[in-house]
């Protein structure tokens, strides 16, 4: 659980949840209750790298570059 909190931090999961700690001050501010619950919800699933992308369903492999570069012929057209 610990490495979950503390691991594999990246952009995204830092914007989401500044996001949700932005709803849940905007909730507090307007003193409304249904959108707090949505702001713990949207601030619960960078915390605990929740989400479709978070458990790695969606990964994609690094495609490796080749060293070779092929050479390319151009044709003249008249």
């Amino acid at each position: 659980m610990k490495e979950t909190l503390f691991q594999n931090w990246n952009w995204m999961r830092a914007l989401r949840l500044i996001i949700g700690l932005t709803i849940i001050i905007q909730a507090i501010m307007g003193k409304d209750w249904v959108l707090g619950f949505a702001g713990v919800f949207f601030s619960a699933m960078p915390i605990l790298n929740l989400g479709c992308c978070g458990s790695g369903a969606c990964y994609t492999p690094i495609r490796k570059e080749s060293d070779s570069t092929k050479a390319i012929i151009y044709e003249e057209v008249d």
